[in-house]
């Protein structure tokens, strides 16, 4: 698989099969996302791969957590900025239709939140879920490199035929993470990444982006 082929079948699979993803596939992935970018590098991502009991342990632990309408642990940072404006407004509401729509759950279903809330704490059913790490002293220029990291990862596990989804949804209950993976207490959670073979018949979510020319500027050509 090249690159270009990579990022385009790269999507957010809310859909796992069990089918266990083998500990060198894993291995030879993570060891080549360490050239990913970091400024000054400075390397600052912590990566714990839980999988096994550990991370049935774990789903269990915050699936009931969720389903007893627990609003989560004191976020560390935003999600998303307090007021959305437009065009990223209509960008987020338009994902999250289709978002809805793929799972079965009605956007105006009162139970809405806790249904999803729920499938995100198992992890959609992956058996592999990679929770990335930053010291609490890091700034903003080494959250973009974990940022940059976690691609390389994603892109790579394509090339490898697996498949991923980044799921921010952890930091609600980073305590019990935490208590799983057994991170220090001077690590702030980034996200979580659900690894695994995407189950078949699933119904696959592509949403839409926006075009090049909203986004890019060329300058002097």
């Amino acid at each position: 698989m090249d690159v270009y082929e990579a990022v385009d079948s790269r999507r957010a699979v809310r859909a796992f099969s069990d089918e266990p993803v083998p500990r060198d596939v894993l291995e030879r992935v993570l060891a080549a996302a360490t050239r990913a970018p970091s400024s000054g590098n400075l390397q600052p991502w912590h990566l714990y791969v839980v999988t096994g009991e550990p991370l049935a342990e774990l789903k269990r632990r915050a699936t009931a957590r969720a389903l007893a309408g627990d609003p989560g642990d004191e976020r560390e940072y935003p999600m998303y900025p307090a007021e959305l404006t437009s065009p990223y407004r209509d960008r987020f509401s338009a994902a999250a239709a289709q978002r809805y729509q793929a799972l079965g759950i009605r956007r105006d279903a009162p139970d809405r939140p806790v249904r999803i809330a729920a499938l995100n704490s198992e992890a959609f059913g992956a058996p592999v879920v990679l929770f990335c790490y930053l010291d609490r002293t890091m700034g903003p220029g080494q959250w973009a490199d974990a940022g940059m990291y976690l691609q390389t990862v994603m892109l790579l596990l394509r090339a490898e035929g697996v498949h991923s989804c980044p799921q921010v949804m952890w930091t609600m209950f980073r305590r019990t993470v935490s208590e799983i993976a057994g991170a220090d207490e001077d690590l702030v959670l980034l996200c979580g990444v659900a690894v695994g073979y995407e189950r078949e018949g699933a119904v696959r979510l592509r949403t839409g982006r926006a075009e090049m020319t909203e986004t890019v500027r060329f300058i002097g050509t």
